[in-house]
């Protein structure tokens, strides 16, 4: 199973696209989004068919009510509050935005997790830490430079990680 992770779209309703297509063509079943959409209006371009969402708030997302109620309004969309345990395909996902890498780094070597995702610190990231797979998929927003304007995809089969770019499409 394909699972994508991105993360820090901060309303750039083009790259959440660019990035959902990028998703779709390569076969993904979940999405993870692991916070800092911003605002509401951004939420119905992370919906695409046969695609189920699972997202995380972050520190930056505000009208709490209205990101719900968008939430509610996908086809297999989820927003789970600050912290998410997810399961896919036998495979266990903690999901966080992660401000605090103190919080990263315990949940890593928790050993109860196979892949830790977390966003925030707008620099693609993938790492090991005994077990456990840390991945930041990289940020969505034009400041960030274009090596970190990435989205993640697991193979769940396999255990991989692979980075999308998504600066072409934007």
């Amino acid at each position: 199973m394909y699972v994508g992770i991105i993360s820090d779209t901060h309303d750039n309703v083009p790259a959440a696209d660019a990035a959902m297509d990028a998703f779709a063509e390569r076969g993904v079943e979940a999405v993870i989004h692991c916070g800092d959409f911003i605002a509401p209006p951004l939420i119905p371009h992370l919906d695409r068919e046969d695609i189920a969402v699972h997202a995380v708030r972050g520190n930056n997302d505000g009208e709490r009510e209205g990101l719900v109620d968008a939430f509610e309004s996908l086809d297999g969309g989820t927003l789970h509050g600050r912290f998410a345990e997810l399961e896919f395909d036998g495979r266990a996902f903690a999901v966080l935005h992660g401000e605090q890498r103190p919080v990263i780094d315990a949940l890593a070597s928790s050993g109860e997790y196979d892949y830790v995702c977390h966003g925030h610190w707008h620099v693609r990231e993938e790492r090991s830490v005994d077990e456990t797979t840390v991945i930041n998929p990289g940020a969505q927003f034009p400041t960030v430079p274009d090596e970190h304007r990435t989205v993640a995809v697991v193979d769940t089969e396999d255990d991989t990680v692979e980075f999308l770019d998504v600066t072409e499409s934007v």
